[in-house]
């Protein structure tokens, strides 16, 4: 753009054409200017290269976990999948890096000064990555900016060994990059001006509007796109977002860094009860007090005098139950057996294929994956490291050296590793990290720990300690994949009589499946029979997490739903317990928020009044989960649709029918789970939690 004006001294002069530029009257022009369009290439460009030092960053062990097949994770796949499977995530991470390129285009208004800038503020966060995976396998997380806060004179020891090293490659790249924007910038006599007009309140103006809509389109974005049902929801699933919460690197090389980060900084946790005050929540102590005296007056025992182990059981359950499946003999006899002779039933899972996290929440927290609001997938990435307070039950055995965990793969999955010191365990001994597990065998071409070398971890340690604990197991045998790992498996599985025909690769998992069930349920009576031995009293909470997603026949029978959610469960008790044969009440059904309070009724050990609550909810809902559905889990977690409460009997229980009583323990169990996870906490300073 510009503005002419001619101007002539007398008729007989030459008419001096005077030219009032639109570029800087202050800038030295040392080349022809660059047109707008290369402007935009270069802008592409450059944000392709933030995008891939960021991909590079997250790309270190990216085939370290193998629980999936076919996965395009770094490099062309990032890419490549958008003329594969017409996933456009490339291109989601595109627009939202360079709306903060052209933020700081607006910020600087020069071309040749906001690249560097930006490049460099990637290459940075690629290297922070790339340092996070190395040592943690772990992607940078919202949680992590709380870090920075309060210790961040402490990055350098999170450094790991060669870092220098890349750094200074990275330094060297990032060096070449200025250079070649020097010579540009020598070249482009227009030296990145990108507002140009004289009027200086104009260009303001622009500048000012252009700064202004990227900015607030990013916000929002951030501020709605982990909300199920927003525009920015739909618009990052529209351009092939699929969240895998399980595992933060794979979920960064998956969909992106970018991505990833953002849709875990503002989860909608729960809607805020229309009466939730400081006052509402002294009555419900109030409430429950009462009810926990009522219930102590004829319990004699303490929970915490005993030790309590927490067995999740990967993917464990009765593969017979399955509609339309026939195995050539039971899986299970020695679970089938121990759970005739104490107190068991079935569980309702919130997932099948998948989830195991959110069960493991549930069964540590008393909390219910119901309560939430559907856009929170995974309380473990979006919930808890956020959480300032997070009372889960190994905390009512005291001193965190009283609270053990055993997972023999990566403490990463799930953030486990944070999240477990968080809850106040003292050792998390997995594959990984400073807590090494001490027994680490498989079986056959199994690429998992064997349940067997799980068990035996975790019997050293309690029968090593006289003190009493809580221990929280949680195995890998099971989990999937299913491939012919076993050399010698008798288990043979058919179609039901009447039944749909199962396919070859169904038959094929199924097999794999049983004879790892088979290995746990004899493992599992050996370890009991072991405890059986020990002179401290031990009790046991046993149970599947889901289903393993292999029922494919099974699965296109919606009737089949709540089928496919049912897992095993039992608590048992040794002879030193004096709880051994224990059966309560309203045991046949129910889900892990209530094992807590089952296993203290088992027990006869005083509650609560948090744990009288869950005992009076238990005995009006039996179960109660999100809605389910006859697909893997996936991290859209929950369809529309009611949540499933169970009778004691198993029969779905519609909300709108409940009784009144029935209402107001619903009522006052969203006021405690708001409370303690999006609330002010006012529970914190009260007894609620603690025992007597």
């Amino acid at each position: 753009m510009g503005l002419c004006v001619t101007k002539a001294t007398s008729k007989n002069e030459p008419i001096e054409e005077l030219s009032i530029a639109t570029v800087d009257p202050t800038a030295r022009k040392t080349g022809k200017e660059f047109p707008g369009w290369l402007y935009g290439v270069l802008f592409v460009l450059f944000d392709a290269v933030g995008i891939a030092a960021l991909q590079i960053g997250v790309s270190e062990s990216a085939t370290r976990v193998q629980l999936s097949n076919n996965m395009w994770l770094t490099g062309w796949g990032f890419v490549g999948k958008m003329f594969t499977s017409a996933n456009f995530v490339a291109v989601l991470n595109l627009i939202l890096w360079g709306v903060l390129y052209v933020i700081l285009l607006m910020l600087t208004n020069r071309f040749w000064v906001a690249t560097p800038i930006f490049l460099a503020v990637t290459f940075i966060v690629a290297v922070i990555e790339h340092f996070k995976v190395s040592i943690r396998y772990e992607a940078i997380l919202p949680s992590d900016l709380n870090f920075l806060k309060a210790d961040a004179g402490n990055l350098m020891s999170f450094t790991p060994p060669g870092a220098h090293w890349i750094i200074l490659g990275a330094l060297a790249v990032f060096l070449v990059f200025v250079a070649l924007f020097v010579v540009l910038n020598h070249v482009d006599g227009r030296h990145g001006r990108m507002i140009r007009f004289d009027n200086k309140g104009l260009a303001a103006g622009i500048r000012l509007m252009v700064f202004l809509l990227p900015s607030l389109f990013f916000g929002l974005y951030c501020d709605q796109v982990s909300t199920v049902g927003s525009w920015a929801n739909g618009f990052s699933k529209a351009l092939g977002d699929t969240p895998s919460m399980w595992d933060s690197v794979y979920d960064a090389q998956r969909n992106g860094p970018l991505v990833s980060f953002t849709r875990q900084l503002n989860p909608t946790i729960m809607d805020e009860p229309s009466d939730y005050s400081e006052a509402t929540m002294k009555e419900v102590v109030k409430r429950y007090e009462a009810a926990a005296e009522k219930i102590n007056a004829s319990r004699t025992k303490n929970m915490t005098d005993s030790t309590v182990v927490y067995v999740l059981s990967e993917s464990f359950s009765d593969p017979a139950r399955v509609p339309g499946v026939k195995l050539n003999k039971d899986a299970i006899p020695e679970v089938r057996a121990i759970k005739s002779g104490t107190t068991s039933g079935l569980m309702l899972s919130s997932g099948y294929g998948g989830g195991t996290a959110n069960l493991e929440y549930m069964g540590l927290s008393g909390l219910s994956m119901a309560n939430f609001d559907s856009s929170l997938t995974s309380p473990y990435q979006q919930l808890v490291p956020g959480q300032h307070w997070t009372p889960t039950i190994n905390q009512m055995w005291g001193a965190p050296k009283n609270s053990i965990a055993f997972h023999p793969y990566e403490p990463s999955m799930y953030s486990r590793a944070t999240n477990y010191k968080k809850f106040g365990f003292a050792h998390f001994y997995t594959l990984q990290g400073d807590d090494i597990i001490k027994h680490r065998d498989k079986i056959d071409r199994s690429p998992y720990v064997s349940d067997k070398a799980t068990y035996q971890s975790a019997l050293e340690d309690i029968s090593s300690t006289d003190s009493n604990q809580f221990i929280q197991i949680i195995t890998m045998q099971n989990h999937m994949p299913y491939n012919d790992w076993y050399a010698d498996n008798e288990f043979k599985a058919t179609a039901a009589d009447g039944a749909d025909s199962l396919g070859s690769d169904e038959v094929t998992a199924i097999d794999t499946y049983a004879k790892g069930a088979s290995i746990t349920d004899t493992e599992t009576k050996n370890f009991l029979d072991e405890l059986n031995k020990l002179d401290k009293p031990v009790t046991v909470v046993f149970y599947g997490d889901h289903l393993p997603g292999i029922y494919e026949t099974a699965s296109q029978d919606t009737n089949n739903s709540l089928a496919l959610h049912l897992t095993d469960y039992f608590i048992w008790s040794n002879k030193a317990s004096g709880s051994q044969g224990k059966k309560i009440d309203n045991s046949v059904y129910s889900s892990p928020n209530y094992f807590v309070a089952q296993t203290a009724e088992h027990m006869n050990a005083k509650v609560s009044p948090y744990l009288a609550f869950l005992t009076l909810m238990h005995k009006k809902v039996s179960a109660m989960e999100p809605p389910v559905v006859n697909k893997i889990q996936g991290w859209d977690r929950i369809p529309e649709g009611q949540d499933i409460y169970l009778d004691a009997a198993g029969n779905p229980m519609a909300e709108d029918e409940f009784d009144e009583q029935t209402k107001q323990l619903m009522t006052d169990y969203k006021l405690i789970q708001y409370d303690i996870t999006a609330g002010k906490n006012y529970l914190k300073d009260t007894d609620f939690m603690d025992l007597p």
